[in-house]
């Protein structure tokens, strides 16, 4: 899928990861940019669509589908990721919470929108996941839980929005230099190669992107013995 004349929605578009979808979207040549966010005053980049969204609000999102019937691609973006282990006290409350968004954000915003994008051909979805979608320790164990479902999450959806020619592209990537990463001591890449990456790979058809080194070495770690996701992330 091209760029050029696309009509994207991107949630959690106001900052981070969002921000820089919002932004190379437009250099890139996209028709209109749809900017969600849970303040739309929030949303102060040139050229965008601010578009009240809380993606854990049925209310919301219906709002968002009235007002962007145009869309050909939805960016999955919108998350939270909190700090602890399962066996923390308030563990269960923290795992329901990234939940919340992390899965049940995306498929809500995914069926609402997929007869939108039906009607324009099928268009595109791009799920933000991570690297924590195959390994996992006790600081991000329950956020790594959450990326886990939302990768399965991806894979299914992609099979049952073949019918209807939507394509889905599942991006991984490790720590990326935003205000979400702030205080974490650990190499990170940029919001903007991630984006790169992510937009290449929907150019060439690609269903899954791994966006940087650690990524694409944690993948490659997945089948030999001992596998990776079989120990504690360092």
């Amino acid at each position: 899928m091209q760029l050029n004349d696309a009509v994207v929605f991107i949630s959690g578009a106001n900052r981070g990861l969002g921000l820089a979808f919002a932004t190379e979207a437009l250099a890139r040549g996209a028709r209109k940019v749809y900017a969600g966010a849970r303040d739309p005053k929030s949303v102060t980049l040139p050229g965008v669509i601010a578009v009240k969204l809380d993606v854990t609000s049925e209310e919301d999102i219906a709002s968002a589908v009235a007002q962007c019937t145009d869309v050909t691609l939805l960016i999955n973006n919108a998350g939270i990721a909190e700090t602890g282990s399962f066996l923390n006290i308030g563990a269960e409350a923290m795992f329901q919470r990234q939940l919340d968004v992390n899965v049940l954000g995306p498929l809500r915003l995914t069926r609402a929108f997929a007869p939108v994008l039906a009607q324009h051909g099928g268009g595109a979805i791009i799920n933000v996941l991570s690297v924590g979608s195959w390994i996992t320790g006790p600081l991000l164990a329950t956020y790594a839980a959450t990326k886990s479902a939302a990768w399965s999450l991806t894979n299914a959806l992609r099979q049952e929005l073949t019918a209807q020619h939507t394509h889905v592209l599942g991006l991984h990537a490790g720590f990326i230099d935003t205000d979400l990463t702030t205080g974490i001591d650990a190499p990170k890449v940029t919001a903007g190669s991630v984006v790169n990456a992510a937009f290449d790979g929907l150019q060439q058809g690609d269903m899954q992107v791994l966006a940087d080194d650690i990524t694409k070495q944690v993948h490659q770690a997945l089948s030999p013995h001992p596998q990776v996701y079989l120990l504690a992330a360092e």
